[in-house]
């Protein structure tokens, strides 16, 4: 167990959450900031309160690396009603339109397919008016709810994969339960918009589950009612997740620490980052390519030095 007592702050990590529906991420970080006793908490990419699955948050100054978790690629677990369109594209909103039992008995599987087709991919995607997305400083659902017309740009996104997983037929519409996986700013919302739309019968979701951001899956989430008893992934694990990792040796991690380089170092990083870490198994910082060198981006706090085995004895 890893928390706060009195006022111990707690040790720096990463923390897997099931966000329940109902809750918004801010819910679930300012329940995370009462059991480990501290206002250092941060999450990798908000879920809508209707959502639930993998909120990853950071704690302490494992904070700090949540900026190279926020672009990863995501899962999803869906349900898309086709035949219905909402004020927001999913169930919280209000119903505007309800297809015509003539254009739904036009559905079939291979309409659907080319309409999923057409979504899979490269694309470019408008997000939902009702977003977390900024306009002029506020967000665009402020702006909705204050009554404003708020149209967004498109943007490019990829969905790698889109499959229905199961279908079913209830009172004039069309339920698909489907998995997606998406770049990271992909909104599951306005493929189910973007696929009703071009059936001709509408769109919305009636159900979102997120169950993986990059290497995080919800299967290793805590429950938002077990956060007192939950562990936190120390950053040195949760970095070498995200970007690998790069044993360095404790001149080496001394010389990051103080800005030096590693020099003629360039090919012990495999891609564009890594998580540096030094023979206690603490997280130097994140790594990158200088030239044929390699230089600190980002260094981690300095954890307390540990005792040698002689000095615990005699004290």
């Amino acid at each position: 167990m890893t928390r706060a007592t009195g006022t111990q702050a707690p040790a720096p990590g990463f923390l897997l959450v099931d966000k329940p529906g109902g809750l918004t991420s801010h819910d679930v970080v300012a329940r995370v900031r009462r059991a480990f006793g501290t206002r250092k908490v941060g999450h990798a990419g908000t879920l809508d309160p209707m959502a639930t699955g993998l909120l990853v948050i950071g704690v302490e100054a494992a904070t700090r690396l949540l900026t190279f978790v926020v672009g990863a690629d995501k899962t999803y677990t869906a349900t898309i009603r086709l035949g219905q369109s909402t004020t927001t594209d999913d169930a919280d909103g209000e119903l505007v339109a309800q297809a015509a039992p003539d254009a739904m008995a036009g559905l079939g599987d291979e309409r659907i397919r080319a309409g999923i087709a057409a979504l899979t991919g490269e694309i470019s995607q408008v997000p939902s008016a009702v977003s977390a997305i900024k306009v002029d400083g506020r967000r665009a659902y402020d702006r909705v709810r204050a009554g404003e017309e708020v149209v967004l740009a498109a943007r490019d996104v990829t969905v790698s994969r889109f499959d229905v997983l199961a279908s079913r037929e209830q009172d004039g519409v069309l339920d698909l339960d489907v998995v997606v996986d998406c770049s990271s700013g992909t909104y599951i919302r306005a493929l189910a918009r973007d696929l009703g739309g071009a059936l001709g019968v509408g769109g919305h979701l009636t159900a979102l589950r997120r169950t993986r951001v990059g290497p995080f899956d919800v299967a290793a989430a805590t429950g938002i009612d077990e956060l007192a008893g939950a562990r936190l992934l120390p950053p040195a694990e949760a970095a070498a997740l995200v970007l690998g990792r790069l044993d360095v040796t404790e001149e080496e991690a001394r010389d990051l620490r103080q800005g030096k380089r590693l020099a003629g170092q360039r090919s012990r990083i495999p891609g564009l980052l890594a998580a540096a870490i030094d023979p206690a198994g603490d997280l130097v910082g994140v790594v990158g390519p200088r030239g044929d060198d390699v230089k600190s981006t980002m260094n981690m706090p300095e954890p307390p030095r540990r005792p040698a085995a002689d000095e615990g004895e005699r004290a």
